[in-house]
């Protein structure tokens, strides 16, 4: 009988073998291949600690499911309850820990322990942590343990040895006595160093690895659960979120380190690049385990190395000139999802020198921006992240390069560099608005080829627009792609994160320039009132139309047509208003609409009579309550005098703001009058108290003397 098979994978595999690509010289195979060859002394081989009985695993299992759901009435009764399991699992911590059950209630201990219990905890696992930042469950726990470590290291040096009282188990008073979280911590760096080399690329140390870079380099520790970890993959979070194991407050945060941390990291870089040699390094560089472990330590090694060792092992001197063996690695990066995504690293997390950089790009890059920018996948990102690195010049050129072509770069269908988009918009912006008509024509190409009411640039560079009304929805449709996306799903589906990423694009073009704007609202005009109804209750397209709801500032001021398409844009809302009001995502619209309509107060009167008539759904609704304050609705019913003087107030500012260039002060609120009153009462009933105070003694002399002197005057009178 034959061996079994584990897995349908390698079934699939073994009948249908794939194509055999061609070898080069750098690929993901052979960076594989030299992270399994690169290996430390010796190959890791995790020990036996026991296995956990039937009894203890329910126990621990029953004491897991208690810390997370916390059901204790105070902090004291929660602390007495770790203590108790902490008592039970004295001895077992080992075997605890590499258990798939147990280590999720190991892993809640270490995030609740106090500091005394948390040295405990790393004296149990002092000389097996080797073993366990390799192991797929313990190495988890040892991260978490590090993180908690590393805030009580900045506890010590900012309060010294003090420490909370607390009962010490006999017989280990001695053996914690004087011990300092940083010695503990110096002591596990040691036993891990000869294994250095081999944790780069392995699948579970390399987390704790990279996790030791950011602490002893005093670098901020990200989050486990949010997106864009330094520590964890995607899956990685996804994981810990389904075991329900959120951070406690020293994650996403740095700590102060003490001057021996320094030191250890110089150890640290050092031992990473000893005995390296570039080609291995390169093949780290491209490993999808490695990488993100080169990448920290090309981000931290400028502070011990001036050299930058590591850096110089991928890449040449920044005085070397072009070379032929550099040149086919920097073309695999811009070419390889793993490669890119390390470069684009190294270039946003300042972990080289702009020297080095700007070698790079001129040699390498600065002659083909067009085509990589055409590499949706890979190059593209490369670009993005030049943008807002190189100096201005460059900056300018890599503009101009891709100005010109952007509607041909972006792709709708594809679903491709919409990124690219809003980066130039914040890279034009920062030029002081450099190329910005050219961008925004090239945006309307590519996304409302057939509106005609689109800018465009006359001869003597002035714009021009003109307001029509659009039979399609094509704007909306082609940066939102509305059919087929989750609007109108009854199945309560929740909105996808493209979805989002369409919606935020769109956002930054309607900021970017009010011509989106304008044109959204023709969008939305063509729309079947039931489809713009959804879109206003979709937890993602509610914020499209919610970023509409703009009005010029007054100092420009807007036309007779622009006010009569804010009217028609109005009103769609028309019997819509009080179910918007009572939704989650809705409410916000309304509210919103009080700021739209500042300079039509006929509709503000229009949307609060339509409140008022079913006041009843709208008290019902929590939602409903908010917009009811916000829209000063009890004024409405009870002092509609008032309310107007409030819309009156509202309109007043509006203009004030405008005209505060000109007269040099706007209209203040009653409010802000008021409180300047009151202000000016209590400055001059202090003046007055610190005269009278500092004074009296004096006046009071002054007043004898002059009735004395009066006295005297009376006096001569008479005698003569």
């Amino acid at each position: 009988m034959g061996t079994k098979v584990r897995g349908r994978r390698a079934e699939k595999s073994k009948a249908e073998p794939a194509d055999v690509p061609v070898k080069s010289e750098y690929s993901a195979e052979a960076a594989s291949v030299a992270a399994s060859q690169n290996q430390g002394p010796s190959e890791i081989v995790s020990p036996f600690f026991g296995l956990v009985d039937a009894n203890e695993v329910d126990y621990f299992k029953l004491a897991e499911s208690t810390l997370n759901i916390n059901a204790f009435e105070a902090p004291e009764e929660r602390d007495g309850f770790i203590r108790s399991v902490l008592e039970e699992a004295r001895g077992k911590e080992l075997k605890l820990v590499t258990n798939q059950i147990c280590s999720k209630l190991m892993e809640r201990l270490v995030l609740f322990a106090s500091d005394i219990q948390l040295k405990r905890i790393m004296k149990q696992f002092s000389n097996h942590y080797v073993a366990l930042v390799h192991h797929k469950y313990a190495s988890h726990v040892v991260e978490t343990l590090l993180v908690r470590a590393a805030a009580q290291v900045e506890k010590e040096l900012i309060h010294g040895d003090e420490e909370e009282e607390e009962e010490v188990v006999e017989g280990e008073e001695s053996e914690l006595d004087g011990v300092s979280t940083e010695s503990l911590f110096i002591s596990l760096l040691g036993e891990l160093k000869p294994h250095l080399k081999s944790m780069i690329a392995h699948q579970y140390s390399s987390h704790v690895l990279r996790l030791l870079l950011l602490i002893f380099s005093g670098k901020e520790l990200p989050s486990t659960t949010t997106s864009n970890s330094t520590l964890r993959s995607k899956k990685s979070k996804i994981a810990r979120k389904m075991i329900e194991i959120k951070d406690n407050e020293d994650f996403a945060r740095s700590f102060e380190t003490p001057p021996s941390f320094k030191t250890e990291l110089r150890e640290m870089c050092s031992e990473l690049t000893r005995n390296q040699d570039t080609k291995s390094y390169r093949e780290f560089a491209i490993n999808k385990i490695a990488s993100p472990v080169i990448q920290l330590v090309i981000q931290v090694e400028g502070l011990v190395d001036r050299e930058r060792t590591a850096w110089h092992l991928i890449f040449l001197k920044d005085s070397a000139p072009k070379d032929a063996q550099e040149e086919s690695y920097v073309e695999y990066l811009l070419s390889d999802p793993v490669g890119s995504h390390f470069l684009e690293s190294t270039i946003k997390n300042d972990g080289a020198r702009l020297k080095y950089i700007e070698r790079l790009y001129k040699l390498y890059m600065k002659d083909r921006v067009l085509k990589l920018a055409r590499r949706s996948t890979t190059g593209v990102y490369i670009i993005q992240a030049l943008l807002f690195k190189l100096k201005p010049v460059e900056v300018e050129h890599i503009l101009d390069e891709i100005i010109p072509e952007l509607s041909n770069l972006i792709s709708i269908s594809e679903n491709q560099n919409l990124d690219l988009g809003q980066r130039l918009i914040d890279a034009s912006i920062s030029r002081g608005n450099y190329r910005r008509d050219e961008i925004i024509e090239q945006l309307f190409k590519k996304f409302a080829p057939n509106y005609e009411g689109a800018p465009k640039t006359t001869g003597n560079g002035i714009r021009s627009m003109q307001i029509y009304t659009p039979t399609t929805t094509e704007f909306l449709e082609n940066t939102l792609q509305l059919t087929g996306s989750t609007l109108g799903n009854t199945r309560d589906d929740w909105p996808t994160a493209e979805e989002r990423r369409r919606a935020l694009f769109l956002e930054k073009l309607m900021e970017y320039d009010h011509s989106f704007v304008v044109c959204a609202w023709l969008n939305f005009l063509a729309m079947p009132e039931t489809k713009f109804a959804q879109m206003c209750r979709h937890g993602v397209f509610c914020h499209v139309v919610e970023h509409s709801l703009v009005v010029i500032p007054a100092t420009p001021g807007e036309g007779k047509p622009m006010q009569i398409l804010r009217k028609r844009f109005l009103n769609i809302f028309q019997n819509q208003i009080v179910n918007l009001a009572c939704n989650s995502y809705g409410s916000h619209i309304v509210d919103k609409l009080w700021d739209f309509t500042v300079l039509l107060p006929m509709y503000k009167d229009r949307i609060g009579t339509e409140l008022v008539a079913d006041s009843h759904k709208v008290k019902e609704s929590k939602y409903g309550r908010l917009v009811w304050k916000n829209w000063s609705m009890e004024l409405f019913v009870r002092k509609k005098y008032d309310w107007k003087t409030l819309v009156k107030h509202q309109e007043q500012e509006y203009f004030g703001e405008a005209g505060e260039a000109t007269e040099g002060q706007r209209t203040k609120r009653p409010i802000e009058l008021k409180m300047e009153k009151l202000a000016e009462e209590k400055r001059i009933r202090d003046e007055k108290a610190m005269k009278a105070e500092s004074g009296y003694n004096k006046r009071k002399v002054e007043e004898m003397e002059a009735y004395e002197e009066e006295k005297r005057e009376k006096l001569r009178g008479r005698r003569r």
